[in-house]
């Protein structure tokens, strides 16, 4: 467990005690929570990227995930010039960067796909570095049939290495996301934490998708290990039933040692028609900031 310790350490080396409530933690946004607004499955409320900056300026955020799904020609890397306009527009509105993220399946058992997504996520660290998003985010993948979690979990941690050995280069952070897919529990986060053995991977604390135990219990585990998080409405994944308790969730990002952005993200059922993502992030954002205030 000597890695575990060390991450601690490391995390403890950066809290700053005369911190106040206003720098305690920044509030961002995950552009996933405007899914399909940005693709155009919203009628009548389309939306792009750079009218997202000036949603985000106009509610306060203080910062965007920009989520690479987004960015033209995706899964190709997008021009110079265009992520050099969305960079200069974002600091212009005073948004910060807090990160991106890719798509890729580490979970599977074709060697080429997995050299693909390892490839794909190297391109995109360096379109990180240029966005000037500390940190990127990946997945684990979809689980295997007819392999066990460790034969899995051999494969994923190489891959997930070579990526790190990247992004160190670059000055970027990989975090993984626990997504009720591969990685289910926080036991299960924490042991590619330490296998990957790296103070430039942690993970992505998704609130959501921790539905196996008290999800509560389980994001205080690997809190400590959080480079970035996704604080989402409902704590039950897709069932949209279970509200989150925020300040149980400030509560314990305070408490893990992190500093730093607590992005959210808004989800829809496909079947809503009337889903209006502004709405539902104005008031995530407005709920957020009171637990961070009460909180801190």
């Amino acid at each position: 467990m000597q890695t575990n310790l060390l991450r601690t350490d490391l995390f403890a080396q950066t809290q700053a005690p005369q911190q106040t409530s206003s720098t305690l933690f920044k509030t961002s946004l995950n552009a996933y929570s405007f899914n399909r607004a940005l693709n155009g499955d919203l009628k009548g409320k389309e939306l792009t990227f750079f009218e997202l900056l000036d949603y985000c300026a106009e509610q306060g955020f203080d910062g965007i995930d920009p989520t690479g799904y987004f960015f033209p020609g995706y899964p190709n890397v997008p021009a110079d010039k265009y992520i050099n306009d969305f960079k200069r527009r974002a600091f212009l509105l005073g948004i910060g960067i807090s990160g991106t993220g890719v798509r890729n399946n580490f979970a599977s058992p074709d060697k080429n796909q997995r050299t693909a997504d390892v490839q794909h996520i190297k391109e995109w660290i360096e379109v990180s570095a240029q966005l000037g998003a500390p940190v990127m985010r990946v997945f684990a993948g979809k689980e295997s049939e007819g392999y066990t979690w460790d034969e899995v979990a051999d494969w994923m941690v190489e891959d997930l290495q070579i990526c790190v050995e990247h992004a160190q280069k670059y000055g970027v952070l990989i975090g993984i996301q626990n997504h009720g897919d591969f990685l289910k529990t926080s036991a299960q986060v924490l042991k590619i934490i330490e296998r990957v053995n790296s103070e430039w991977f942690g993970t992505i604390v998704d609130t959501g998708y921790f539905l196996e135990a008290d999800p509560y219990e389980e994001l205080a585990a690997v809190a400590p290990y959080a480079v970035n998080w996704q604080v989402k409405e409902k704590v039950d994944g897709q069932a949209f039933k279970v509200d989150v308790d925020l300040k149980r969730v400030v509560q314990i990002a305070k408490e893990s040692g992190y500093r730093g952005y607590l992005p959210i993200e808004t989800l829809s059922k496909k079947s809503d028609l009337d889903y209006d993502p502004k709405t539902h992030a104005a008031e995530l954002l407005k709920a957020l900031n009171a637990a961070i205030q009460e909180v801190a």
